[in-house]
């Protein structure tokens, strides 16, 4: 299994939680179509990324 680095996981976590809010913007402004699969994966992605940003901040002060 690849190992991330806390940088890494920071940048990850920053596409995912940036994702996360415009997609909904985007269907908000009907330029896509509104679905609930979208809807759900753009609530995961910013889910997800939170919870890796909090992980890779953790990691990096840690190593500090």
């Amino acid at each position: 299994m690849r190992r991330f680095t806390p940088l890494q996981l920071i940048v990850i976590a920053g596409v995912l939680l940036v994702l996360g809010a415009v997609l909904p913007f985007l269907m908000v402004i009907r330029l896509i179509e509104p679905s609930f699969a979208l809807s759900f994966f753009s609530y995961g992605a910013s889910l997800v990324g939170l919870v890796m940003g909090l992980i890779g901040i953790a990691q990096y002060g840690r190593r500090r």
